[in-house]
């Protein structure tokens, strides 16, 4: 009973603290990322130098958390040089800062009401990630333009295919957004895999109560040539596959087997 009373007051104080530090660096990071928008804006067409002050923004959540451990493994099967169509399963509202820690440059597709948040919103539209107001054909039209573009430039797109998170870590159905994308523009798929975030935090609730390991791998690009044959419906079942048998692999430490198809 004590050991109890005793984790729920320092639960209660990080999540005091996890508050604080939002706050602060939020308000320290804004107007230095205002700062690097119009100092390096006008030259730096894909606001890579913006971005890399937003990666550092939201990895300092996790870095300066006494309960949060983030481990991300497979980076160098990025090619930091290529824009990819990049798909992630989604666990939590902690994944966006979370996939930060892979210092990729990319712009999300995000739904349009967090670009509506105090500074968090602002920072997302500084960026000019891409926002998408879910039922919209005419917002989705305008997203598919806007992502095509930024591909052509040479910004990855990240995009949660599920559409909206997990709340038991189970991998739910991908839409097929993600995946006409990339066979549109003959781009390459970048899979990662999230694990543990849906923990990190309660299923009700803004506030952390356990400490929790979350681990990220970036798997290997599925180039263009492999599933250019395919159609947008077996593209996205494929891509299923790959994150759900990896899943699968780093819950049980064994090799799962996914049916990637051979290079015709």
């Amino acid at each position: 009973m004590i050991n109890f009373i005793n984790m729920t007051v320092y639960y209660y104080f990080v999540s005091i603290y996890h508050l604080i530090l939002f706050v602060a660096v939020s308000l320290f990071y804004y107007p230095l990322a205002v700062i690097v928008r119009f100092s390096t804006g006008w030259f730096d067409r894909r606001l890579f130098f913006l971005h890399f002050t937003s990666t550092v923004w939201a990895s300092c959540y996790s870095w300066l958390s006494p309960i949060w451990s983030v481990a991300v493994t497979g980076r160098k099967n990025a090619d930091r040089k290529k824009a990819y169509v990049m798909v992630c399963n989604h666990q939590s509202m902690l994944d966006i800062p979370f996939i930060y820690r892979t210092f990729l440059h990319f712009k999300w597709v995000s739904k349009a009401s967090l670009f509506k948040l105090p500074i968090i919103g602002w920072n997302l539209s500084m960026n000019r990630h891409v926002r998408l107001e879910r039922g919209s054909m005419m917002s989705q039209r305008k997203m598919f333009k806007q992502c095509a573009a930024h591909i052509q430039n040479g910004s990855s797109i990240m995009i949660f295919p599920e559409g909206t998170r997990s709340r038991n870590g189970e991998l739910r159905a991908f839409k097929e957004g993600a995946f006409l994308l990339a066979l549109q523009q003959k781009t390459d798929i970048l899979p990662l895999v999230i694990d543990g975030s849906y923990k990190a935090l309660p299923e009700k609730g803004f506030f952390p109560n356990k400490k929790q390991k979350v681990i990220l791998n970036i798997l290997p690009p599925i180039p263009y040539e492999i599933f250019k044959h395919m159609n947008t419906r077996e593209l996205t079942e494929y891509i299923h596959a790959v994150i759900a048998a990896e899943l699968i692999r780093m819950r049980t430490g064994r090799h799962a087997r996914s049916s990637r198809p051979v290079r015709s």
